[in-house]
């Protein structure tokens, strides 16, 4: 049997292996090491991200905060001299651009009307010779107090401060030469002064009566005060008289003002305001009796005298605004057209679309009557005939589409003044007795000869009547 021999090496001189075990482990260690980094890799760009988003919305609402905080300073109840919105301005974009002179930041840059730059010096110096105590500065001092007051009478505020000195002296320069031209329009200058400007007066008051042409009459009334002698009317009197000295429209007398009314010029924003005031003051706000909407389409005057509507005008009027249908008889005041009378009506209007204290809209409501009532030539012929209307512009035509454009884009509230009588005519029109009887007047007796030949044959026609009958009844018997 063969010796079998085992060697013992000692442990100390053998090579030590790892496990199988160990070796899965260090690999698994790694690949969690690795998806640790990914993934804290990916949180810290996600916190970014966030942080970011977080920051954006810090952003926004500090914009935001800055949008309301503008808004707060611009005020929009404060705003009083406004840009026309695009639905009215273009019908007629001339009607609210002014064509000599500017007032006001809106068309300051128009480089159209430098011309009128050297009379404006003219009046300032002439403003500043009449009270020879105070400098240039002085004034633009005083107006430099009432700057933001001023800046939020307008639109886009942030545009026109920029140049504070530059913005007074543009308020000094037009409100100086708007005071003296109404002043010299009144005869109120001493009678050793010749006036600066002789022509164009109707122009440049059409210019005046401009919605966007406009200063806070605030600040009028400042430089009024600052050369007013003693015994001088308010300037809103002033400004009464020089508007009707170039438009024939009835207005409110001096006397018919109360004493506050007049003399308050904080509660008056502008010029136009005032020609508002005292064309509107004193008519009666209307309670309609009738719940029912007036129709949006009114028969033509045509249309209603041969319905059998008669027209007259107002006597000794006192408002451009009192028309009343009664009993078939529709009342009027004359209303005079010629060249400026478009603009100035546009604006009126403009300015009661765009003010949201002015109840009732007269002037709006006034020219959606008037456009209801004519329709062509032939309405304001007729009208042209019965005196209600003067037409100093030329064909009828003419007048027909001015009333025709004006009320594009002028809103229609439920409060419409002429409510009353839109329903009334219309009633009128659908009643089949009113049309047969204006269809005999106008066929049969629309003259004394064509009446009396009517007459005679009615009478002949009742004598034959009666003899054929006693003819028939003597044959009887």
């Amino acid at each position: 049997m063969a010796d079998h021999s085992i060697e013992i090496t000692p442990i100390d001189d053998q090579i030590p292996l790892l496990p199988q075990t160990k070796k899965d482990e260090l690999s698994l260690n790694y690949i969690n090491l690795f998806f640790y980094f990914i993934n804290t890799l990916f949180f810290w760009q996600l916190n970014i991200e966030e942080g970011r988003k977080v920051d954006h919305l810090i952003d926004i609402n500090e914009r935001i905060d800055e949008m309301f905080e503008d808004l707060d300073n611009s005020s929009i109840k404060s705003c009083t001299i406004f840009k026309v919105n695009v639905w009215q301005r273009e019908s007629n974009p001339d009607a609210y651009t002014p064509k000599m002179v500017s007032i006001g930041p809106y068309h300051k840059k128009n480089t159209q009307l430098g011309p009128m730059k050297k009379y404006k010096l003219l009046y300032l110096r002439r403003f500043l010779q009449r009270n020879k105590r105070l400098e240039v500065k002085s004034y633009i001092s005083e107006l430099e107090k009432v700057k933001e007051k001023v800046l939020k009478c307008y639109e886009d505020i942030e545009k026109l401060g920029n140049d504070s000195h530059e913005f007074c002296e543009m308020l000094l320069f037009d409100g100086c030469f708007v005071v003296e031209f109404i002043q010299e329009c009144c005869g109120i200058h001493p009678k050793r002064e010749a006036r600066i400007i002789n022509v164009n007066g109707c122009y440049i008051f059409r210019d005046l009566m401009l919605v966007e042409n406009q200063l806070p009459f605030f600040v009028l009334n400042k430089l009024h005060l600052m050369t007013k002698e003693d015994g001088e009317l308010p300037l809103a009197i002033l400004v009464n008289t020089f508007f009707t000295s170039f438009v024939n429209w009835p207005k409110r007398t001096f006397e018919s003002f109360g004493e506050t009314e007049y003399c308050n010029a904080e509660n008056i924003k502008h010029l136009l305001h005032v020609v508002h005031i005292f064309s509107c003051h004193g008519n009666p706000k209307k309670n309609s009796k009738n719940d029912e909407m007036s129709p949006m389409v009114m028969p033509n005057a045509t249309e209603l005298s041969e319905a059998g509507v008669s027209y007259a005008k107002v006597k000794n009027m006192t408002s451009l605004f009192d028309i009343k249908f009664e009993n078939g008889l529709m009342t009027i005041p004359c209303f005079t057209v010629e060249d400026g009378t478009e603009t100035v009506l546009r604006n009126l209007i403009a300015y009661e679309q765009q003010s949201f204290d002015v109840y009732p809209t007269y002037f709006s409501d006034y020219a959606n009557f008037m456009d209801y009532l004519i329709d062509s030539d032939k309405d304001v012929n007729l009208l042209r005939r019965k005196g209600i209307i003067e037409n100093w512009i030329g064909e009828d035509k003419e007048v027909a589409s001015l009333f025709n454009k004006i009320g594009n884009g002028v809103t229609v509230y439920s409060t419409f003044y002429y409510n009353e009588e839109c329903i009334k005519a219309t009633q009128h029109c659908e009643q089949p007795w009113n049309r047969m009887k204006a269809n005999l007047r106008h066929n049969y007796f629309n003259s004394p000869w064509a009446g009396a030949s009517t007459v005679a044959a009615i009478i002949l026609l009742l004598l034959t009547a009666t003899q054929t009958v006693l003819a028939f009844t003597g044959a009887v018997k």
